[in-house]
């Protein structure tokens, strides 16, 4: 049986993680322990160029909508509330000149992330704004694609670089905390989505290029 030490997730394991909110670490490990390359679909690349697009292209309606959703202050002041430089956010200093391999580790690092805090935001608007129908399903349709992304970026990985952990670190739950810094809390890590998902398409899609 093969070891694992304490903190790391396993390949399979990280799977299951992007289904739920975590907080937790998992180291980078290349090895035997990737499962079979059938995981990984025909047009894998193709598909992920696509849910790379999708995100890109849809950021910053699901951010407004979401300011217009959770009143005021928010929509006024969205300039001082919803500054990210208060979060944990992934660090992303890939650009088009970096190894193939070491952007799509830093995609796993930041859609990971993006996954988990989907989960907390939405989870924290079916509890504050029930009735904000076109919001939860704006959540919902960008959470479906990132873990779709995520399991096409976990299959490149494997199947290319026989990379099956990766070290992620996961923001704050905002379990506990009050409706104001719960709402707080989305708007600043939507806002910085926005700022990065650009930069992320731009630096993945070349890499992801028919040959």
């Amino acid at each position: 049986m093969k070891f694992v030490p304490a903190g790391v997730v396993p390949f399979v394991a990280l799977l299951l993680l992007q289904r739920r909110p975590v907080a937790s670490r998992a180291l980078l490990v290349t090895g035997s322990g990737c499962p079979s390359h059938g995981l990984c679909r025909s047009n894998v690349q193709e598909q992920t160029r696509k849910q790379v697009a999708v995100l890109n292209a849809t950021a910053q309606e699901l951010f407004s909508l979401y300011l217009k959703c959770q009143g005021e202050p928010f929509s006024s002041e969205s300039d001082k509330l919803c500054n990210p430089a208060g979060i944990f956010f992934p660090a992303f200093r890939v650009n088009r000149t970096s190894e193939r391999k070491e952007v799509m580790v830093a995609m796993y690092k930041l859609f990971a992330f993006l996954n988990a805090s989907l989960g907390n935001i939405t989870r924290d608007q079916e509890e504050l704004n029930p009735m904000a129908k076109e919001l939860l399903e704006r959540l919902h349709n960008t959470t479906k694609t990132t873990r779709g992304l995520i399991s096409n970026l976990t299959c490149l990985l494997c199947k290319n670089y026989n990379i099956f952990q990766v070290d992620v670190r996961y923001g704050d739950s905002s379990k506990g905390k009050s409706a104001f810094k719960k709402k707080q809390q989305g708007c600043q890590v939507l806002r910085k989505y926005v700022q990065v998902i650009g930069q992320a398409a731009r630096v993945l899609l070349p890499h992801l290029s028919p040959s």
